[in-house]
C-alpha cells in the first residue's frame, strides 16, 4: 500500500509500476510536454520530471510509497534538479557545459512495428532544421555594417516596470525583439536577403533511420550533429526514440516472444496439430504428442523461434506459447449419449449423503443492474426490516 499516488497519477501508472514501465511513461509524456513542442507547458513538463526523478530511484521511490509528497520534501530530496537535466541525462543530451558548447539536441519519437524490429527495416523521416544561410555564412548581413540596437542600447533585454499595487511595482525582463538579444542588428538595406537577417535558414533534410534487428521499445537511434545550426556553436544531435506499437498476435518480453493458442477440447484430450505464422511470414507447425493431456493456461516453448538478438541476429529468444482450452457450450452432447462419454473419462468422485446434509440449487451469476440492486439492498436493509436476495430463475 501507498500513502498517496499522486506521482503515479501524473505518469498514468500504477503503484506497481516496474522501472521499464516508468521510463516508457515518462518517456512519452516528457516528448510530449517538451518546452521546444509544446511552449504553453512548462509546469506540466517540470512536474512530470520531478515525479520520475522520485520514482526511478528506489530509496525515494520508498520514501514516498511510506510518507508521499510531504516525506519527500521533509527528506530533502527530489525536485531539486533542473527538469531539463533530467531530460538530457534520459535521452543522452549531456549536461549544462555541454548544452553550452553546442546546440540543443532534438529528440523524435518513432513509432515502429514489431514486425520492423524483427525483420530490420529503413525509415525515411523529414525534419525541418536551421541551416547556416550560405549567402551571408551566418553573419546576417553585410560585413561590418552591425549597429547597436536601439531599443535595448545594447543589452539584448527590454525591461518593463509595472505597477502591481499601492507602492508596489514590479521590473519583468525579456529578450529584446528587435535584436533577437544580441544587442546588435542590421539595417533593413545591409540585412541578408536570404536569411533576413537571422543569420539561418529553415530547410528540410530527411534522415534514413536504420532500425536493426532485435532493437527494443524505448532505444535510441542517434544521429551527431544532425541538430539545428547556430553560428559558433556546434550542431546538437538528432535522438529518434522508438516506440514499439502493440502487436495483435504476440506480445514481446525482451527477448522472448509469447502468444496464445485456442485449442478445442478435444484437442487438449486426444491431440492437437496447429501453425503459427511468425513475424518473418513462416509458417510453423506444432503438435502434441499421443497421451499428452494439454491443460488450460498450460505453457510451452519453442525454442530459438523469439525475438532476434541485437546484434547477434542469428541466434533468437524462445517463442513462449499459453494454450487457452475451449470448453463446449450447454447442452453440446445429447443426454442419451453422455453415458457413453462419461465410460472414456477417468471416474468422479462419489459423495455419500447423510441425513444432515442440505441440497441446494446452483444459480447463473447475472452482472446485470437488477442484479447488483438486489444485492445492494440485501445488506441496506434495517435489522428489522425484510431482506431481499438473489432469486435463483426457474425455467
Amino acid at each position: 500500500m501507498v500513502l498517496e499516488t499522486g506521482y503515479y497519477d501524473l505518469l498514468g501508472v500504477s503503484p506497481k509500476a516496474s522501472p521499464e514501465e516508468l521510463k516508457k511513461a515518462y518517456r512519452k509524456l516528457a516528448l510530449k510536454y517538451h518546452p521546444d513542442k509544446n511552449p504553453n507547458e512548462g509546469d506540466k513538463f517540470k512536474t512530470i520530471s520531478q515525479a520520475y526523478e522520485v520514482l526511478s530511484d528506489p530509496k525515494k521511490r520508498d520514501l514516498y510509497d511510506q510518507g508521499g509528497e510531504q516525506a519527500i520534501k521533509e527528506g530533502g530530496v527530489g525536485g531539486g534538479n533542473n527538469p531539463m537535466d533530467i531530460f538530457n541525462m534520459f535521452f543522452g543530451g549531456g549536461g549544462r557545459m555541454q548544452r553550452e558548447r553546442r546546440g540543443k539536441n532534438v529528440v523524435h519519437q518513432l513509432a515502429v512495428t514489431l514486425e520492423e524490429m524483427y525483420n530490420g527495416s529503413t525509415r525515411k523521416l523529414g525534419l525541418q532544421k536551421n541551416f547556416i544561410c550560405e549567402k551571408c555564412d551566418g553573419y546576417g548581413g553585410k560585413k561590418g555594417a552591425l549597429e547597436k540596437c536601439s531599443s535595448c542600447k545594447g543589452r539584448g533585454v527590454q525591461i518593463k516596470v509595472q505597477q502591481i499595487g499601492p507602492g508596489m511595482i514590479q521590473q519583468i525582463q525579456s529578450m529584446c525583439a528587435e535584436c533577437q538579444g544580441q544587442g546588435e542588428k542590421f539595417s533593413s538595406k545591409d540585412r541578408c536577403k536570404t536569411c533576413n537577417g537571422h543569420k539561418v535558414e529553415r530547410k528540410k533534410k530527411v534522415l534514413e533511420v536504420h532500425i536493426d534487428k532485435g532493437m527494443k521499445d524505448g532505444q535510441r537511434i542517434t544521429f551527431h550533429g544532425e541538430g539545428d545550426q547556430e553560428p559558433g556553436l556546434e550542431p546538437g544531435d538528432v535522438i529518434i526514440v522508438l516506440d514499439q506499437k502493440d502487436h495483435e498476435v504476440f506480445h514481446r518480453q525482451e527477448d522472448d516472444l509469447t502468444m496464445k493458442l485456442e485449442l478445442k477440447l478435444v484437442e487438449a484430450l486426444c491431440g492437437f496439430k496447429k501453425t503459427i505464422e511468425t513475424l518473418d511470414n513462416r509458417t510453423l507447425v506444432i503438435t502434441s504428442q499421443p497421451g499428452e493431456v494439454i491443460k488450460h493456461n498450460d505453457v510451452k516453448y519453442i525454442q530459438n523461434e523469439g525475438m532476434p538478438i541485437y546484434k547477434d541476429p542469428y541466434e533468437k529468444g524462445q517463442l513462449i506459447v499459453r494454450f487457452q482450452v475451449e470448453f463446449p457450450e450447454k447442452q453440446w452432447l445429447p443426454e442419451h449419449l453422455m453415458f457413453q462419454l462419461e465410460r472414456l473419462l477417468p471416474p468422479r468422485e462419489d459423495v455419500m449423503l447423510t441425513d444432515d446434509m442440505e441440497e441446494v440449487d446452483l444459480c447463473e451469476v447475472e452482472l446485470g443492474s437488477n442484479q447488483k440492486q438486489y444485492s445492494r439492498e440485501a445488506y441496506e436493509e434495517d435489522d428489522e426490516g425484510p431482506r431481499g436476495g438473489v432469486q435463483c430463475q426457474t425455467q
